[in-house]
């Protein structure tokens, strides 16, 4: 229980408050528990809930009219995800899925709504975490315009590095946990092109491949690719 409290005072939802105001939101919550590839919620569902991850991965995909998908983002503990149909009731916008067992946090909106209402501190929190996304998602697009794919492949392995990297003596390693399909989609490219790309960087010496898993060996110069 303290590690849970620990992940939800990180979330933009409960960083706003005191331990009262903290107690009293997460009696509302509801535990939510899922296996590797199981859907939280799909494109189109009513959004009546938002949830704040504990532990695992989520992923969050659209898919266009031909049956392609979109990976939109990788989600983490702390990270929140639903929380769009609070401000604006409609049908869900993207689906979402577990890349890895995970354990989320269940808040229905009838329960939060009142308590926003009272502690409206909590709702400046959480538009700033939308303004967040929203820029995450203009970055994408310009990068989608202006970046070549090697570059938007050093991008997103640093973006995932950020969330969920941990430094050794040999490297920075990231244990994404997206097959090779799952991590184009999160490019924005064709399988063939990102594993090129990956190859490219391994032959430089700037990062290891591993399995569902990355090695960063060379940060500053994948930083540099990003730009």
């Amino acid at each position: 229980m303290d590690e849970t409290n620990e992940v939800l005072s990180k979330a933009p939802l409960f960083e706003a408050l005191d331990e009262e105001g903290a107690a009293a939101l997460r009696s509302s919550i509801t535990e939510v528990r899922l296996g590797r590839g199981q859907t939280l919620f799909s494109e189109g569902d009513e959004g009546d809930r938002l949830y704040v991850m504990l532990s695992g991965k989520v992923k969050l995909t659209r898919k266009s009219a031909d049956g392609r998908e979109n990976l939109l983002a990788v989600l983490g503990p702390g990270e929140m995800l639903g929380e769009l149909s609070l401000f604006d009731p409609g049908p869900r916008t993207a689906s979402a899925v577990a890349v890895t067992d995970a354990v989320l946090a269940g808040l229905g909106h009838d329960d939060l709504r009142p308590f926003i209402m009272r502690q409206p501190e909590v709702a400046v929190h959480l538009l700033k975490a939308l303004a967040t996304r929203l820029r995450r998602t203009n970055d994408v697009v310009a990068d989608l315009v202006f970046t070549d794919v090697p570059g938007r492949v050093a991008k997103a392995l640093l973006d995932l590095a950020e969330r969920f990297g941990k430094q050794s003596e040999d490297g920075l390693h990231v244990h994404h946990d997206l097959t090779q399909e799952e991590l184009a989609q999160f490019v924005g490219a064709s399988r063939e092109t990102v594993n090129k790309a990956l190859a490219e960087f391994a032959l430089r010496g700037w990062l290891r491949i591993e399995a569902k898993a990355v090695v960063l060996l060379d940060v500053e110069r994948l930083r540099r690719r990003a730009r």
